[in-house]
């Protein structure tokens, strides 16, 4: 956005010309003016989940647990479901930390857009500080699951490799899968109400496309590659290898995960973009 001032003695107009904003995927330097008002939604989102609630920081804690300990009776105790000579309990538990930072970052975002309506008809700020605010905000969840998975490796006994130093190179992939689908499902959303209510469906389908309960070993090698088309596979299976040690670092899937992320980001972003203009009008 470009704002330009003509004086006229006592007459001061300020024209705002978005053509520069429209030729530009993100705005960098718009996003950094309006920083303020990024961390204020940041921090929003943040107080809006803990704040008066009993449990405070503890429901950070509670999804994932349950998650692990459900999956434990009954897929690897029950099913008996291979966990790669690991106790299947930090097995799970190590895939559910970015997993849950996963779904919920996405189950938030794609909603951003219908909660901050009265904002959008209001005022005029960047776009797309509402659907990536969540994404940062919900980091606080992954950090207190993080710790308890550390707790649980000293609980078992087990010492991470020095390959430890790549999570925040997976971190840094699953943030960018959840903000760029998260663009494109709070574009479709905004405009399409029922999206919403499949999307419980849909990330609860693609979990089970994700080796959150099994270990990849179990999926045919000739479908490896469609298989890490979903970047959270490399995210899920590289926690593993570097903090576990249950198998060598997954490059492909990395590889092949990170550059859909990319596709994921700049598509979401693209369509974000021209879907822009009309926000207010269908909010």
């Amino acid at each position: 956005m470009t704002r330009e001032k003509i004086k006229d003695r006592s007459l001061e107009i300020t024209l705002i010309d978005p053509s520069v904003r429209k030729r530009q995927l993100i705005n960098w330097k718009e996003l950094w003016q309006y920083k303020d008002l990024f961390w204020f939604l940041i921090w929003r989102d943040i107080k809006t989940r803990y704040a008066q609630s009993v449990l405070g920081v503890g429901w950070a804690v509670i999804q994932p647990v349950f998650s692990m300990i459900v999956f434990t009776i009954v897929f690897g105790n029950l099913a008996q479901v291979d966990s790669e000579g690991v106790p299947y309990a930090i097995f799970s538990y190590t895939a559910l930390v970015p997993w849950t930072y996963f779904s919920t970052s996405l189950t938030s975002a794609s909603g951003s857009l219908i909660s901050a309506k009265n904002m959008l008809t209001k005022v005029y700020f960047p776009r797309l500080v509402i659907p990536i605010s969540p994404v940062l905000a919900t980091l606080v969840d992954f950090g207190v699951s993080l710790l308890i998975l550390i707790g649980m490796m000293v609980w078992f006994g087990i010492t991470p490799t020095i390959n430890a130093l790549l999570i925040p190179l997976f971190v840094l992939l699953m943030m960018f899968t959840a903000a760029g689908v998260g663009m494109w499902l709070t574009a479709l959303a905004i405009q399409y109400r029922d999206i919403r209510y499949g999307l419980n469906f849909f990330v609860r389908l693609l979990m089970y496309g994700s080796p959150v309960i099994y270990a990849t070993s179990s999926i045919p090698e000739k479908y490896h590659f469609y298989y890490a088309l979903n970047p959270m596979v490399g995210v899920i299976e590289g926690f593993r290898a570097v903090l576990l040690n249950t198998r060598e670092i997954p490059w492909e899937f990395l590889g092949i995960g990170s550059g859909m992320a990319i596709l994921f980001f700049i598509t979401g972003a693209l369509y974000f973009r021209n879907m822009e203009n009309i926000f207010a009008d269908v909010a």
